[in-house]
């Protein structure tokens, strides 16, 4: 006999950037291999008209002019805990209506991937309006106060670290996963392959390729970061400069290394590289962790940026790199080879929302500690 039991699994994420969009779809894509109906919302559309154009675009304005502001903004928040709790409040009122209309009567937990997100699922749970269990996926190394909102049942961390830090915010519960990494980042299967990719994305073929990455809207001291690494004569820096075409022109124009548009197949792409040298701590960090290659934190931004290079700094999975002095030397221990952090068996983010919803029994995955 067929069972009645509901099979859904709502996903909330955030078109802001790319990194809780990217875990949201990873996480779908598992849970719908897993046999789930599993459905993505994205959480600005559910905002009242204009708020989510208006977030999306001010958050990128500050950061492309202004990039101090959204550093000072976030500290401000996780120092006064009471204007922090106004401003989920205010996101969890207005984006409440909405949030709740997308969890149908079928859903059996519903996952955010993105913090304003979980403070409007939070209100609800307390609320009784959402029934089933939420859980928060936190996508970053670092975890602000605003991630942890009172009535999520479960909070999902990558590491010891993250999960420490969410545990002093006040989470209920907090569980260490996987990341919600494809399974298209892996290692180059040979030299061969990683020759393929260079040609491809039309890279040198030889000597070691430092690619720098800024997030899907290219923002941070990029052109700097390329030019002090073309300067240390140890690696070729290839940008990626995601939407940010003028920053691609100026880098182009500028000859430090190679400038590249929006990467469609980062997972190639992070195959024909030697080290990342990254500025926000996001999911191409992860990505390249699984893919076997190097990670260093450079000319972060400020806010989240800072606070994730150190946190992966604290879990030693990236160096952070503080001062200029130092670029050279953090570059040539990361050329000469990774060092393996110990394996930590956990589960994966997805078999962790399948059990909250009722599935099968959690079965363990190795991931670096």
């Amino acid at each position: 006999m067929r069972s009645t039991k509901p099979r859904r699994i709502t996903v909330v994420s955030a078109s802001v950037g790319a990194g809780h969009d990217g875990a949201a779809r990873e996480l779908v894509r598992r849970l719908r291999a897993a046999g789930f109906e599993a459905e993505c919302h994205d959480f600005l559309d559910l905002l009242p008209r204009g708020w989510g154009r208006l977030l999306r675009g001010s958050y990128a304005l500050e950061l492309r002019v202004a990039p101090w502001a959204w550093g000072w903004l976030l500290r401000g928040l996780e120092r006064n805990r009471s204007s922090s709790g106004l401003v989920g409040a205010l996101f969890a009122v207005a984006g409440g209506r909405r949030t709740r209309a997308v969890i149908g009567p079928d859903t059996a937990a519903v996952v955010s991937t993105y913090p304003l997100a979980s403070q409007a699922l939070g209100r609800l749970r307390r609320r009784g309006r959402v029934t089933v269990p939420v859980a928060t996926f936190l996508t970053d190394m670092s975890v602000h106060p605003l991630w942890v909102a009172d009535g999520v049942d479960l909070h999902l961390a990558l590491h010891p670290v993250a999960a420490a830090q969410a545990d002093r915010h006040g989470a209920a519960a907090v569980e260490l996963v996987g990341p919600l990494v494809g399974p298209a980042c892996r290692p180059a299967r040979s030299e061969a392959e990683r020759l393929r990719e260079r040609t491809r994305f039309g890279l040198p073929a030889d000597g070691p390729i430092a690619l720098v990455t800024a997030g899907s809207w290219g923002v941070g001291e990029v052109e700097r970061t390329a030019r002090e690494i073309a300067a240390t004569g140890l690696a070729v820096p290839v940008t990626v400069c995601g939407h940010n075409e003028a920053l691609r022109e100026r880098l182009a124009g500028s000859g430090a290394g190679v400038a590249l548009g929006w990467v469609d197949d980062m997972p190639a792409l992070l195959r024909a590289s030697d080290v990342v040298v990254q500025n926000a701590g996001g999911l191409t960090s992860l990505e390249a962790m699984a893919s076997g290659v190097p990670v260093v934190s450079y000319r972060c931004l400020p806010g989240h940026g800072v606070t994730n290079a150190a946190a992966l700094d604290e879990a030693g999975l990236a160096v952070w790199i503080r001062d200029e002095r130092r670029l050279a030397g953090a570059l040539r221990a990361a050329l000469a080879g990774p060092t393996v952090p110990a394996a930590r068996p956990v589960p994966g983010p997805d078999h962790v929302v399948a059990e909250l919803a009722g599935g099968a029994p959690v079965p363990l995955l190795e991931v670096a500690s």
